[in-house]
């Protein structure tokens, strides 16, 4: 058994016990109360524990063995983990526990600390669906990674999220903060597409059209007024929320600047571009494009989209000559499916769905995980 009595281990080091003559009838090990998951492999001679440990922890390992005459045998342990002397927090920018999403919703996490050891993170999330779902994790950056399906999820699923990150390595003794957990549900497809060259914005629910909404997009006279085309997703809502010059390096008070405080405002990209309540426009939407970049509707339809959309809900640009990028806010579904894979430290994609092999729900196994099956805790 490993570790031995009365030992301090790593938090991310394994505890393994293993059968000499005979095989394992059960492993228990816990801590306050709460017990460890492992797993046995298969003929039943070898557990090992799955996920690290908490850091500066107490723990008891319970394993019985049924040796080769029949009899059992129980021995018990007791050791504890090093103390963290650095946590690398992680936030997660969405979903939230108990949110309703739109089908395109991806789960970002973001690190307050670099990450270096990011396939240490991978192996340690975990998404399950109540439908079929293929998904991978993606590395925006050393502090930020993504989970995005390959196609958009199945309306009306629910999901899970784990992410066993205390005790995991994220750098060298820079140790995960604590495990993090949240359940959010699928909630309709709504995919709205905005026409550049039509002036309209078409909303689908579920496959059916439930609205055009008349349109100003950018009116094109610098690539910055230009509305970015590709599939956008609904980040966030704001009613009311005031915009600014800032972001073209105009102060609002100076020639050129504005502020101004816009009603039912759903932002679709990092670069300020918002669907939003426009009523100085009306005259223009349906049939020209004279914004800065956003989509100006009406404030009925604003109303209206505000009160409809989610966030997940795809929001797709056609006709404009300024591709999204990928990174620009939640834009990942501009890239290429085997290119988004690629971003993953482990280079594959995970099944997430009711019937998905348990070792295949995160990449927390290597290639001998299907060898294994769950056994105590």
């Amino acid at each position: 058994m490993s570790p031995r009595q009365g030992g301090t281990i790593a938090p991310d080091a394994p505890i393994a016990v293993r059968a000499q003559r005979g095989t394992i009838a059960g492993v228990t090990v816990s801590s306050g109360g709460k017990t460890i998951a492992g797993s046995l492999n298969e003929d039943g001679t070898a557990w090992r524990s799955r996920w690290a440990l908490m850091p500066g922890t107490s723990y008891t390992v319970s394993a019985t063995a049924l040796g080769e005459d029949g009899r059992s045998r129980t021995v018990r342990s007791r050791f504890a983990t090093a103390a963290a002397e650095k946590t690398n927090p992680m936030t997660l920018e969405g979903p939230f526990d108990g949110e309703t999403v739109g089908v395109g919703m991806p789960i970002v996490m973001s690190f307050e600390e670099p990450v270096k050891d990011r396939a240490a993170v991978e192996r340690a999330l975990v998404v399950r669906s109540s439908k079929p779902a293929e998904g991978a994790w993606h590395w925006i950056d050393d502090e930020k990674v993504a989970f995005r399906t390959k196609e958009y999820w199945p309306a009306q699923t629910k999901v899970s999220f784990q992410a066993h990150l205390a005790g995991v390595s994220t750098s060298k003794g820079v140790y995960g903060g604590k495990n993090y957990k949240a359940s959010f549900t699928v909630g309709d497809s709504q995919i709205s597409t905005a026409d550049e060259d039509s002036h309209k914005m078409v909303v689908k629910v579920n496959g059916k059209k439930v609205r055009t909404l008349p349109t100003s997009m950018g009116d094109g006279t610098e690539r910055r007024f230009t509305t970015t085309n590709g599939v956008h997703l609904a980040m966030q809502k704001d009613d009311p929320v005031t915009m600014t010059s800032s972001w073209m390096g105009i102060s609002p008070g100076s020639a050129g600047g504005y502020s101004l405080v816009v009603d039912d405002a759903v932002r679709i990209s990092d670069s300020g571009e918002y669907v939003h309540s426009a009523p100085w426009s009306v005259g223009s939407q349906g049939s020209s494009n004279v914004s800065h970049g956003c989509i100006n509707v009406s404030p009925s339809n604003a109303e209206w989209f505000y009160e409809k959309t989610m966030r997940g809900d795809p929001i797709i640009v056609t006709g404009t000559d300024r591709e999204l990028e990928p990174y620009n806010g939640w834009s990942y579904w501009q890239m290429d499916w085997k290119k988004w894979v690629q971003g993953s430290a482990l280079k594959r994609p995970v099944k997430t769905g009711p019937n998905a092999d348990p070792a295949t729900l995160s990449a927390q196994a290597d290639d001998k995980a299907g060898e294994e099956k769950p056994a105590g805790g």
